[in-house]
């Protein structure tokens, strides 16, 4: 690359539980700049999450977090052209990559999922990825199986 990289922009940290964590998770739950929305849908989703495992002991926060754990996907697969052949190469995924990808896999299932509110919609997928289950952890499960069925292919890294 000629440009020189741009630099990492510094993430405030969120009002309620001092995390930037939370506050890239808001950020990529907004839609058309409503950020004080997408806060409300959060925090209202982290409610319902405290309610439904009270018996864990667990704060809503920990449980959250434990979902994003668990929908974490630590290897993935990347076409690479070798001679006339475009093969899927299993890659290791960066750390922010990481993050990015959980987030965004959390929120896309919440969004399908049938439920009266957003926040409820997001609590129900929260609860399901704390618990190893629902359409994020499915993606996951997936992303390593492709990942595992191509390593044979993996001498192709670049």
């Amino acid at each position: 690359m000629r440009k020189t990289k741009p630099k990492k922009r510094r993430l405030l940290p969120d009002p309620k539980f001092n995390d930037t964590l939370a506050t890239r998770f808001v950020n990529d739950l907004m839609l058309d700049g409503k950020k004080h929305k997408s806060y409300k849908i959060f925090y209202d989703a982290l409610e319902i999450v405290k309610v439904k495992t009270e018996k864990s002991g667990k704060t809503p926060l920990e449980v959250w977090k434990k979902a994003l754990e668990n929908i974490t996907p630590s290897v993935e697969v990347k076409s690479r052209r070798v001679g006339g052949a475009t093969f899927q190469v299993p890659m290791e995924i960066r750390p922010s990559r990481k993050v990015s990808i959980s987030i965004k896999n959390m929120i896309k299932f919440a969004r399908k999922r049938s439920g009266r509110s957003m926040a409820e919609k997001l609590s129900a997928e929260i609860v399901a990825a704390f618990n190893d289950e629902g359409g994020a952890f499915k993606r996951k499960e997936d992303i390593h199986k492709m990942a595992d069925a191509n390593k044979a292919f993996a001498h192709f890294r670049f």
